[in-house]
């Protein structure tokens, strides 16, 4: 008897087992998936791997690239409308245009946390392009303005619908891909924010060469134009997005086995968790979680100096309406192209934080070397270079700091809490460069233009720091137990609780 209830207590536990297995696995119980708990985050069969995440770059890349394209067009467009004469035709008082400007950064930050919360809950493929349609909504509702207020209150608007789509769409893209995949994914993403402040630039040269009667004034036609394709590809997205690779159509059994199996052993520790906000909330405990908040402080006045103000810098030296937007373009571009090639090399080393000090570093001598020059028409190639360079710097750090904490944080739902606070708060120092460029400082901007600098060299030096706290500590940590792991050696299953676990190694 004592035997029979030892074997009915053994029984039971299996099936408790079991079950908590099948817990795990949610929606994705159909590919029968067993991963235990010694699996590691070796690639084992590469070709299969190489296979799948070609049809993921195929199938999901461009069209989350073209939705962020729009996202960076809606968002950044007011700077062009702006060198076409926006403030004169709306009779703006001074400051006024800085404050439509800046105001688009408290709702994108105060709503971003919860609307990513929406997002996990009901699924980043379906609540990106309803806000894709919001925010394009927004844009053509701009066109019509007539007023201050008017505008004031659609950038507000903007900013909501706006304020949790990069962190979604940085978590959407943790389901589908590794964390060593991941940079150069973000990288092809992101290009689309570079190649829309371009696109914007030609674009503006395009629209503001239109001869019509059907507005009073050229800069409404931008709006129209850009809204209208917004809208219409939102709703193509909301169709198209698969909500997890357990449901991609384009998969067959096997490759949505191997892509569960990749996600649980090298992204995330539970797949497809649901969303505990008590749970989530515990990043913040971490104290490293502080320092890349601080980085994202740091990034977020040039990137939006850049993001908004470009025009402005550049009309320094050229004084042309139109000429301005199209000088816009290669800056962009080359930013884009950079961007790219960190992303790339960030990937192929496994290592993240000296690439994002790169990045600062570009940004600090870009804008120091533009303040300095007392004259730019004396030296226009030297001040043209420095705005490449700015845009260089911006551009790489942004995608690679993201990435850099999302590959420390293996807990599904800390590591969007963490992304919908970072990004938004990165985008929040808008108001920084927003209220920096003054009128008053046209053309030079010398006062925003250091401050810029200054951020970029406080940037580097803090993630210069932390990249080299999280190697000490990876070096502590593999004396202590006398091994000599590095963070691919460790399967993302065991990490669950972060840096509290013995086997945690940090993503450098």
């Amino acid at each position: 008897m004592a035997k029979d209830g030892l074997a009915d207590s053994d029984s039971a536990q299996k099936q408790k087992g079991t079950l908590s297995s099948h817990r795990v696995s949610n929606d994705f119980e159909r590919s029968h998936v067993v991963v235990s708990e010694e699996t590691t985050a070796a690639v084992i069969d590469s070709t299969a791997e190489k296979a799948l995440c070609r049809k993921f770059d195929f199938r999901l890349l461009p069209v989350l690239a073209v939705m962020y394209l729009f996202n960076a067009l809606d968002k950044g467009n007011l700077g062009n409308a702006q060198t076409a004469g926006l403030s004169k035709d709306l009779n703006f008082q001074s400051g006024q245009y800085n404050q439509i400007v800046g105001i688009f950064f408290v709702p994108y930050v105060l709503f971003a946390p919860p609307l990513a919360m929406v997002g996990k809950k009901f699924g980043p493929a379906r609540v990106l392009p309803l806000l894709m349609f919001c925010f394009g909504s927004f844009t053509l509702l701009t066109a019509a303005t007539t007023s201050f207020g008017g505008i004031f209150a659609l950038r507000w608007f903007l900013g909501i619908a706006e304020s949790a789509f990069f962190p979604l769409v940085i978590y959407y893209q943790t389901t589908f891909y590794r964390r060593g995949e991941l940079a150069r994914r973000l990288a092809v993403f992101y290009a689309a924010s570079n190649i829309a402040n371009a696109f914007s630039g030609l674009l503006a040269f395009g629209v503001f060469r239109i001869q019509s009667n059907l507005v009073d004034h050229p800069w409404r036609w931008l709006f129209i134009v850009e809204g209208s394709v917004t809208v219409c590809f939102s709703i193509f997205a909301f169709f198209y997005l698969p909500r997890s690779a357990a449901e991609a159509r384009f998969l067959n059994e096997e490759e949505k086995a191997l892509a569960y199996r990749r996600i649980q052993v090298d992204s995330s520790s539970i797949v497809n968790e649901k969303f505990n906000p008590k749970e989530s909330l515990k990043i913040f405990k971490r104290p490293t979680t502080y320092g890349f908040l601080i980085i994202e402080i740091c990034l977020g006045v040039p990137l939006q100096a850049v993001s908004l103000f470009l025009p402005q810098i550049v009309q320094r030296i050229v004084s042309d309406t139109i000429t301005i937007n199209l000088y816009t373009v290669a800056p962009n571009i080359t930013g884009a192209v950079m961007l790219l090639i960190l992303a790339f090399a960030s990937d192929g080393l496994r290592i993240r934080f000296p690439f994002v000090c790169f990045g600062f570093a570009f940004t600090f001598v870009g804008f120091i070397i533009y303040a300095a020059l007392p004259d730019v028409h004396a030296q226009v190639r030297v001040a043209y270079f420095a705005t490449f360079m700015m845009c260089w710097g911006t551009s790489a750090p942004s995608v690679l700091l993201s990435t850099w904490y999302n590959n420390n944080v293996a807990h599904e739902g800390e590591r969007l809490t963490l992304t919908s606070v970072g990004v938004p708060l990165a985008n929040l120092m808008g108001l920084v460069a927003s209220y920096s460029f003054q009128e008053k400082d046209a053309p030079k901007y010398a006062p925003a233009l250091i401050t810029t600098a200054c951020f970029g060299a406080t940037g580097c030096l803090v993630a210069g720091s932390l990249g080299l706290f999280m190697m000490f500590d990876n070096q502590r940590r593999n004396r202590r137990q006398g091994v000599n792991l590095t963070a691919k050696d460790v399967p993302t299953l065991q990490l669950r609780d972060g840096p509290r676990v013995e086997e945690f190694r940090w993503f450098l």
